[in-house]
Parts: C-alpha cells; structure tokens; sequence
C-alpha cells in the first residue's frame, strides 16, 4: 500500500472521528424559554378631605391641647372651649388590597402666629379610633380606597401670645 493511500485513509478517519465528536457534543445542547409578564396598577392618589383644627383655647398658663384621630379634644393645664374641632382626614386611593406606606412632614413642626409659636406633633392612624400618641407607617387599600385620619399635640407656653396659628401637615404615600 502506498504512502499516500494510507494517509488519506488516516486522515478520513479522523475526520469521521472529528465528525462524531462534534455531532456529540451538538447532541447534549439544551434550550428552553421563559415568559415574561409585567401588571400596570392605578396611580396612587391622596385627597385631603378635613383639615386638623385643635379650637380655642386659653393660653395663660403651660399646658397641651391634644386632638385625636377621632377628633376628641382634651387638655392638661389649658382651657379649652367653643366647638368646631376636628381631626384631619386623607382619602387615599389605588389598587385593591394593595399595601401602601405613609409619611409625613410636618410631623414636629409648629404652628404659627407672626412671631410666635407653639410646638406641635402629629397623631395618626387609618381608623379613626382615636389615637392620641404614635404615627402609623403603612396602610392596606381595601377594595381599592383607605383613609388616613391626623390628629396632634399642641404645647402651650405659658403666657402664650393670643392669634390666629397655622400651619400643615402634609401626608405622602406610595405602594409599598
């Protein structure tokens, strides 16, 4: 047998072996897919349906003036009359049974008058039930809506100057 024949043999059989290996190694390749999927939800939306209003009060000694989530007045060391209080209230809307959270700013704040001032903290929860201490940090929006309800603490300085004090609570939140 010539040189040349074995040659072309030897290397036709390694192109067969070259061959099987490469359809082997293509034989164990493996795919598959996943799907991909994305959920739009409503925009959250917040609306102040009632302002936080602690009433009069006199200010001629150091004192507090609370106002519950509720909107029930008390106070330690102040006098406190006339009617017209109420406790602040949000409405809040969005997807349903979606969880949300809450925050504030102006949450140790004050109010004021010109010059003057009283500190003031809030109060707040999503019931009504008459918190008078602690903020609530989150929410659930039953069937899509919920309510925030913001009441406060007003220190009182001893001699406090007579007027009209303001200021606000703003309330933020988002999905959680």
């Amino acid at each position: 047998m010539k040189k040349t024949a074995r040659l072309t043999r030897t290397a036709f059989k390694l192109a067969l072996v070259s061959a099987a290996l490469l359809a082997a190694a293509g034989a164990q390749a493996a795919s598959t897919t996943a799907s991909a999927s994305a959920t739009v939800v409503s925009p959250m939306t917040i609306t102040k349906t009632a302002d936080l209003v602690f009433g009069s009060f006199s200010g001629s000694a150091a004192g507090s003036v609370t106002v519950s989530t509720n909107g029930t007045r008390t106070s330690s060391g102040v006098s406190v009359f006339g009617s017209g209080v109420t406790a602040a209230q949000f409405a809040v809307t969005g997807t349903g049974n979606a969880t949300y959270s809450i925050s504030f700013t102006g949450t140790s704040a004050t109010l004021t008058s010109g010059g003057d001032s009283m500190g003031f903290a809030t109060v707040s929860d999503t019931s009504g039930a008459g918190a008078t201490s602690g903020n609530v940090t989150s929410g659930t929006l039953a069937a899509g809506s919920g309510s925030i309800f913001v009441g406060g603490v007003l220190t009182v300085a001893l001699n406090q100057p007579a007027g009209s004090y303001t200021g606000s609570v703003n309330a933020t939140v988002d999905y959680n």
